[in-house]
């Protein structure tokens, strides 16, 4: 109940504060890349419900690999993280949390393990464990794995403190995307 609310508040704050930047960014993704302004995709939330995420669009529409498509306005909002401040709407909404488990791919949902798939015992989050501790250059095994641990050992402490540090990442730029990956690698099955 308090982690809905803090959720709840933190997410009217961010959008309050984000109102501004947003329209300004939806404008500039118009411009540069046309319609829609916004990329929908359906992710996993919690119990494996799906839910339709939204961010900002960063890619061109069209076959070939992410490293071609994604413009240079869509590296500059990856790089800031600002493509992820939509996904506010989706916290506001009940979808997801400021903190938990990034939500993955529903194609993913078979490839976990029974414990790796208790990251779906929360909501997902903005950030989560697994961000503050290298993002996307973090091994698939590690990342499951700080999601999980975060599950177990999840409190309002530590989402306070997980927060804290996301804005040290994402003002130092820190881990954005694997080496040699424009976007994270495939989830292979083990």
């Amino acid at each position: 109940m308090v982690k809905r609310l803090v959720d709840i508040g933190g997410a009217l704050a961010g959008l309050l504060i984000a109102a501004l930047p947003m329209a300004v960014i939806a404008g500039l993704v118009r411009r540069s890349m046309g319609r829609p302004v916004f990329f929908r995709q359906v992710r996993p939330g919690r119990g494996g419900r799906p839910f339709t995420l939204v961010k900002f669009r960063t890619m061109r529409a069209g076959d070939g690999p992410d490293s071609e498509r994604v413009t240079r306005l869509g590296r500059f909002l990856r790089r800031t993280s600002l493509d992820e401040l939509p996904e506010l709407w989706n916290v506001l909404r009940g979808d997801m949390s400021l903190v938990g488990p990034r939500p993955l791919l529903v194609e993913y949902l078979d490839r976990y393990t029974p414990r790796e798939a208790r990251r779906h015992d929360v909501r997902p989050g903005l950030t989560g464990l697994a961000q503050v501790a290298g993002r996307n250059a973090v091994s698939w095994d590690d990342r499951v794995e700080l999601d999980v641990r975060y599950v177990e050992t999840h409190s309002l402490g530590l989402d306070l403190r997980i927060l804290g540090r996301t804005v040290l990442v994402v003002l130092r730029r820190e881990g954005i995307s694997a080496e040699g990956h424009a976007t994270m690698p495939e989830l292979r099955a083990r």
